[in-house]
C-alpha cells in the first residue's frame, strides 16, 4: 500500500482520536480511580492518607447491617414498584393501543407524571403524604377512615416511597410497551381471529412472545434506575423514620458525602454495581434460552 493510501486509511482515526481520548478520560479514569478507593480506607480530613485495606470493605458490607436494610428497601421498591409499573403500563397499554375518540389528549395526561421534574414529584407526594392537612388523609378521612401517618411510621415510610415511583414512573412502562404493541402488523390479529382465538389467546399466546424481548429491556432500564432511586427519598422522607425507608442510593450518599467514608461509600458503588450486572447476565441470558427455543 502506498503512503497516500495509508494516509487515507488512518485520517479518520486521527479525527476520532481527540472523542475517543475524552471520552476515556471522562468515563473510564473516574471507574478506574472509585475501584482503587473501593480497595482503600480513606475518610476524607486534614492530612488524611489512603490506606490499602484490599477487600476489607466488602467484607464490612456483609456484616452493616444498615447497609443490608437499605438493600431490603432497594428490593421492596424493585419487587412491588417495578412489578406494579410493569402491570398498570401494559394495562393501559393494551388500552391506548385501541382506536378511540380523545386518545391523543389521554395519551398525553399519562405521560404528565414523567414529564415532571423529580424534585417537584418530590415536593408533591411530601405535601400529599402530610398527616394533618395531605389530601390523601383527607379522603381516607372522607370515606369513614382513619389518618394514616404516611411519612412517620416505619412500617408506611418504604410504601410511600414506592407509591410515588409507580405514579411518577408508570408512564415510562406505558410508553415503551405501547411502543412494542404498535409495531406488531395488524396481519397477525385479524390471523389470530380468523383461526378463532379469543382475547386472552392472543393476548397469551401472542402479544407476549413477541413483546417479550421489549418486557426484558423495559424493566431491565427499570431495575437499573431503582438501584439509583435517591431523589424521591431525599424529598420525601430522607432515609427515615430512623433507617426504615434508606435504599443503597441514599445510605451511599450518606456514607460518602454526610460522614466523608469514600472508601467504603466507593465499594458499596461497585457491590451495587455487581448486583445490576448479575441481574442484566440473568435477564439476557433467560431472553436468549426463550429466543433459542
Amino acid at each position: 500500500m502506498s503512503m497516500k493510501g495509508k494516509r487515507e486509511r488512518y485520517l479518520p482515526l486521527f479525527f476520532v482520536l481527540p472523542t475517543v481520548i475524552i471520552i476515556l478520560i471522562i468515563s473510564i479514569f473516574p471507574l478506574i480511580y472509585s475501584f482503587w478507593l473501593s480497595l482503600c480506607e480513606w475518610e476524607i480530613g486534614i492530612g488524611a492518607d489512603r490506606v490499602f485495606v484490599g477487600l476489607r470493605n466488602y467484607a464490612r458490607l456483609l456484616t452493616d447491617s444498615r447497609f443490608l436494610n437499605s438493600l431490603m428497601n432497594t428490593g421492596r421498591v424493585l419487587f412491588f414498584g417495578v412489578g406494579a409499573q410493569f402491570a398498570l403500563g401494559l394495562g393501559v397499554a393494551l388500552l391506548l393501543n385501541r382506536s378511540f375518540r380523545g386518545k391523543n389528549l389521554v395519551s398525553t395526561l399519562f405521560l404528565l407524571p414523567m414529564m415532571v421534574s423529580p424534585v417537584v414529584v418530590g415536593c408533591i407526594w411530601r405535601i400529599i403524604y402530610h398527616y394533618r392537612y395531605g389530601p390523601l388523609n383527607y379522603m381516607l378521612n372522607m370515606a369513614g377512615l382513619s389518618s394514616v401517618n404516611w411519612l412517620g411510621s416505619t412500617d408506611m415510610a418504604i410504601y410511600s416511597i414506592i407509591l410515588a415511583d409507580i405514579w411518577e414512573w408508570t408512564p415510562f412502562m406505558m410508553i415503551v410497551l405501547l411502543a412494542g404493541l404498535q409495531a406488531i402488523p395488524d396481519e397477525l390479529y385479524e390471523a389470530a381471529r380468523v383461526d378463532g382465538a379469543n382475547r386472552w389467546q392472543i393476548f397469551t399466546y401472542m402479544l407476549v412472545p413477541l413483546l417479550r424481548p421489549v418486557m426484558i429491556i423495559v424493566i431491565l432500564i427499570r431495575i437499573m434506575d431503582t438501584f439509583k432511586i435517591f431523589d424521591l427519598v431525599f424529598l420525601i422522607t430522607f432515609g427515615g423514620p430512623g433507617q426504615a425507608s434508606e435504599t443503597v442510593s441514599f445510605y451511599n450518599y450518606l456514607t460518602g458525602f454526610r460522614h466523608f467514608s469514600m472508601g467504603y461509600a466507593s465499594s458499596m458503588a461497585y457491590f451495587q454495581l455487581a448486583i445490576i450486572v448479575i441481574i442484566a447476565n440473568i435477564f439476557l441470558r433467560v431472553w436468549r434460552r426463550r429466543e433459542e427455543a
